[in-house]
């Protein structure tokens, strides 16, 4: 449209400077036939095709780059940058990095991923830069940097050789923003951002010819509940029905971690991940700390199930000698004194648990990795101000990605990289219209609907954020079909939120992946 107003305009300054001359031989319309011979060309030029050419407000930059992924050198392509995208009525620019295998014989039947975190408010460069693309930050073996910034080197635990890979930024977050004329709000809250977050999936598919590929979605944390989201949306909107579902630290019941009025399902579900944290700071008896983890988290679920929940559930009728009988039990399982809990009503929040279990070395634990430990602050863990495994992320990635971003890939704006935006988590409601987010009915629907569908749950042992005893719940209450309960796969790391920082557990994740996508990418 541009290009042809501009040939009109040049048409009208050509008609205004021509000769007086020019004019004196009307035709029959009593227009001179200059003027006859420019409206003709006008109108000629009007009938022709314009060229397509690509929206003008996107901003993409693609590079060829080498990485050495599981001992080979894997050559990719990345296109790095914003696409403008509708959705709803409402536009906006949507930040992605899109990684191709080049030497891949079919690129357009190859695997492809969406991945992205969660949030609601982050961007996707947790699980870009620390677990799936091709370089990442570098970390020690327990994920703390080893420089300030750290170096960037190439992520052999990349799964690219395997699937290529698009991170998608959520409006709000990263380079993502509404445009003018346009609100933020448009694009936040559960359907919203679903609904944005899937147009984007379609619209990358066919501009780049990948509606033949087997189609992945990974997300991390919140980012679990928009994969589930999108599973549905793309299916009931578009007829896109999904391979797989990587679901790293998952909630898909909010109800499983939120308190909520008489909820009592957190205090019940956080227990073993307290269990798991207190074993690790060697804060329980010899009897539990010399047993294998598994094990010893198997004991304490059993307690849970059969002890833990129906004391809770009588609540002030539960008689004071067993109340006695479930503090001391519950006291030998996750560290804190008897007298504690029951001070706490045998109700032990994780903001508690994280103060209390080394507060005689005035240490808080973390609460996306409880194995990280920080002095204790005025802050508070409900808001991340306080959580040391939360700083110690910051500073892994940060500074390093916008290195990565701006040099090695050569991507340039003035536009802000948000990598988390607590303005975009504020405006959150983790509510429907029949309350909290439960996901249970969407999982059956989806898993029965699409037989090809694999649903692979990856839980961290030490993860306060996301429990995997509360992922263990919500699974438990899919009733699924035996035939599809078989596409349904649950991996444990010696790990936290972000399992991918531990050096074991990433290396661990690696051979797993690979049972996950080589059916598909046929190596």
């Amino acid at each position: 449209m541009k290009k042809f107003i501009a040939l009109l305009t040049v048409t009208g300054l050509m008609v205004c400077a021509l000769p007086v001359g020019l004019y004196a031989a009307p035709n029959a319309d009593g227009q001179s036939e200059a003027a006859a011979d420019v409206q003709t060309q006008a109108e000629e030029e009007e009938a022709q095709p314009q060229e397509a050419s690509p929206s003008p407000e996107d901003n993409i930059v693609t590079t060829k780059h080498r990485a050495v992924i599981n001992g080979k050198c894997i050559p990719y392509t990345v296109q790095a940058g914003t696409m403008v995208l509708e959705s709803g009525g409402a536009k906006c620019e949507m930040g992605f990095m899109a990684y191709t295998r080049d030497d891949a014989e079919d690129p357009g039947s190859r695997p492809i991923t969406f991945a992205f975190n969660g949030g609601p408010g982050s961007s996707s460069y947790f699980i870009q830069f620390g677990c799936l693309g091709p370089r990442k930050a570098e970390l020690d073996k327990t994920g703390y940097p080893l420089s300030l910034p750290a170096k960037i080197i190439d992520n052999k635990n990349s799964v690219l050789d395997m699937t290529d890979l698009v991170f998608i930024d959520p409006v709000g977050t990263g380079y993502s923003r509404a445009l003018d004329g346009y609100e933020e709000s448009d694009f936040l809250g559960y359907e919203n951002d679903i609904r944005s977050v899937g147009d984007f999936i379609r619209q990358y598919l066919n501009r780049n010819k990948r509606w033949g590929s087997p189609k992945y979605i990974a997300g991390e944390s919140y980012g679990t509940t928009r994969a589930v989201g999108l599973c549905s949306y793309l299916a009931d909107k578009y007829a896109m029905y999904v391979n797989g579902l990587m679901l790293i630290s998952s909630v898909n019941d909010f109800s499983a971690i939120m308190d909520s009025g008489a909820n009592e399902l957190p205090y019940e579900l956080y227990i073993p991940t307290f269990a798991a944290v207190a074993r690790y700071h060697g804060k329980l008896s010899e009897k539990y700390c010399s047993m294998e983890l598994e094990d010893f988290l198997d004991e304490v679920r059993s307690f849970v199930e059969k002890e833990y929940v129906p004391a809770l559930f009588v609540g002030r009728r539960l008689p004071e000698d067993e109340k006695e009988k479930i503090a001391e039990k519950l006291s030998e399982y996750i560290g804190l004194s008897k007298e504690y809990v029951l001070k706490s009503n045998l109700r032990v929040t994780h903001d508690k648990f994280s103060r209390e279990l080394l507060s005689d070395e005035k240490l808080i634990v973390g609460r996306y990795d409880g194995r990280i430990t920080g002095p204790v602050t005025s802050g508070s863990l409900d808001d991340g101000s306080a959580d040391p495994s939360s700083s110690s992320t910051d500073i892994a990635f940060a500074n390093s990605y916008m290195k990565y971003i701006t040099e090695e890939l050569g991507f340039e704006t003035d536009t802000p990289f948000l990598p988390l935006s607590m303005d975009v988590n504020y405006q959150w409601s983790f509510s429907d219209d029949n309350g909290l987010i439960s996901q249970e009915d969407i999982i059956r629907d989806c898993m029965s609907h699409n037989p090809f569908l694999k649903i692979w749950v990856l839980c961290g042992y030490y993860d306060g954020a996301t429990p995997f005893y509360s992922a263990e719940w919500s699974y438990n209450h899919v009733f699924l079909d035996d035939e599809s309960a078989k596409n349904l796969q649950f991996t444990y790391y010696p790990s936290g939120h972000m399992f991918y920082i531990d050096e074991e557990a990433f290396a661990k994740f690696r051979k797993d992946a690979e049972e996950w996508y080589l059916p598909d990418a046929g190596e």
